[in-house]
């Protein structure tokens, strides 16, 4: 499990730069516009590309490809991988240009269809499409990309795909910085800085493949056996993997109608929660994929299902505090990253409570990411689908109910209600994921967690108490200039860390503790 450590370390490394550039950039974003009209429709022109963006790039293609990829490195000639890899570039190229065209023509409507509560806002309508129009080609050049991340990938070469993100920030920092101020419309500006990220995030990867020998010759390949394979597999994929993207454009579907700035504090709520999901969760799915595959091709189910036990319980081991520290510092950190300029103390308490709510179902994210990683790499598409779709029904139902109660209660933060359906619904598919998994005798016994889970319990349970001894109050808090709030911050965090280490050590949890 070394390696496993290993490249982990190394993708969690990158990944936590980009998920720090990305805190940079939300905070320039917030100073610049903070939850304005504007600000929301960016967030929607934005959301919608990232949305395909994970059905293509990091969601279905790399669930599928990455597979089928290691079995042709497993089983057949170096000719006939490469010719996978090219057939594979043509073909999905080819695809998503034209997805590309329609997505920019049709603007308009794709706006009517995720935000429809824009519609009796002409203005606000007219600015979000307008945006679109240049985000929308960011589908074509990030899935590209993720091609090129994928055939890295399964060459063990995990550091620059998870370096590539660093780019998008790079990019809408400084054209938030630069070129907003030139524009007529400065918030115009993201939306450019969308679409630059894109080719660069692209060229970044060429050299690299090239240096490999797997660079593509990108050619038409519909009919190829693998990339037959790989569409096969990706269909049920898409829906799968886009549960959680799905979710929340209904979110922002629902917040449309809701008080001006809801989306803007569902957004910068969930981007706080994607920091420990992305640094960890995300970053250990990315290591686990290829090498489920290689275990499933090569070594067999044994070593199969140590390695789907130890990231479960890696995972548990990171999530579980984090939910603790997210929770009870929702509105201090985001305060101290936010809380400046156009961004207000409201603002900040009603994004705490959309954060603290998300923060509970932090945990079922990351196994999400796990326990399906344990179908995809078997090429099973079709049981995390009908799970996800079923979890999908649900958050809507939940979205709906607990909506209109906070409404008729008169709740001042009905848009909690919201994220509080996205945590319930990603419980009940980690659950029923898990389920599967021991039905299929891929996984063990999930009783080897109850005493190593019962001690990282214990551990969050005294490093909250710790967290709450030492908190100020918010009022002095919103008092203090950004320094003090990042000294006071770090002199919460550290201690809680420290605290938390030393319990498990006292109640024996040790590395050989580890599934090996």
């Amino acid at each position: 499990m070394n390696a496993l450590i290993k490249s982990t370390v190394s993708v969690g490394s990158m990944t936590l730069l980009s998920r720090v550039l990305g805190l940079v950039r939300d905070i320039v974003i917030a100073r610049f516009f903070s939850t304005s009209d504007a600000a929301d429709a960016f967030f929607v022109a934005f959301k919608i590309p990232n949305f395909f963006r994970r059905l293509f790039a990091e969601g279905a293609f790399s669930l599928a490809f990455v597979p089928v990829l290691t079995e042709y490195r497993s089983k057949y000639t170096q000719k006939q991988t490469r010719d996978l890899i090219n057939h594979v570039a043509g073909t999905l190229g080819f695809i998503l240009l034209g997805l590309s065209l329609l997505g920019v023509a049709a603007s308009p409507l794709l706006i009517s269809i995720f935000a429809a509560g824009f519609i009796d806002q002409p203005a606000k309508f007219d600015l979000t499409a307008d945006m679109l129009r240049l985000t929308f080609p960011y589908i074509l050049l990030i899935s590209m990309t993720a091609v090129s991340a994928g055939i890295l990938n399964t060459w063990k070469r995990f550091t620059v795909p998870a370096f590539t993100p660093v780019l998008l920030n790079l990019s809408l920092i400084g054209c938030a910085l630069w070129l907003s101020p030139r524009l007529d419309v400065p918030i115009t500006a993201l939306a450019w800085g969308v679409l630059i990220a894109g080719v660069a995030q692209l060229l970044f990867q060429l050299p690299f493949l090239y240096r490999e020998g797997l660079l593509p010759r990108p050619k038409w390949g519909w009919k190829h056996e693998g990339v037959q394979k790989i569409i096969k597999l990706m269909i049920p994929a898409l829906f799968g993997s886009s549960v959680a993207q799905i979710n929340l454009l209904f979110d922002t579907f629902i917040a449309s109608f809701l008080v001006s700035g809801s989306v803007a504090w569902l957004y910068y709520s969930d981007r706080l929660l994607e920091f420990p999901l992305g640094v960890f969760g995300i970053a250990l799915a990315t290591v686990v994929l290829p090498n489920l595959s290689e275990a499933h091709y090569r070594d067999g189910g044994d070593r199969f299902n140590k390695t789907l036990l130890w990231a479960i319980q890696l995972s548990l081991l990171v999530a579980v505090p984090a939910t603790f520290g997210l929770f009870l510092l929702a509105q201090p950190i985001l305060a101290t990253l936010f809380e400046y300029g156009a961004f207000q103390s409201n603002d900040s308490m009603m994004a705490a409570f959309s954060l603290m709510a998300y923060s509970l179902g932090l945990p079922a994210f990351v196994l999400i990411k796990i326990l399906a990683s344990g179908f995809y790499a078997r090429q099973d598409t079709r049981t995390p689908v009908r799970i996800g779709i079923q979890a999908m029904v649900l958050n809507m139902v939940l979205n709906v109910i607990f909506v209109v109660s906070m409404l008729q209660a008169d709740f001042l933060a009905p848009h909690v209600g919201l994220a509080l359906a996205t945590t319930a619904s990603a419980y009940f598919n980690a659950f029923r994921l898990a389920r599967e998994l021991r039905r299929d005798t891929v996984l063990d016994s999930l009783a080897t967690f109850s005493q190593p889970l019962l001690r990282i319990l214990f551990a969050c349970l005294a490093m909250g108490l710790l967290i709450l001894f030492s908190l100020p109050d918010m009022n002095s808090w919103e008092g203090w200039q950004w320094y003090r709030r990042v000294y006071e911050l770090l002199w919460l965090i550290l201690p809680a860390l420290l605290c938390y280490g030393l319990m498990l050590w006292i109640l024996g949890f040790r590395r050989q503790s580890f599934i090996t």
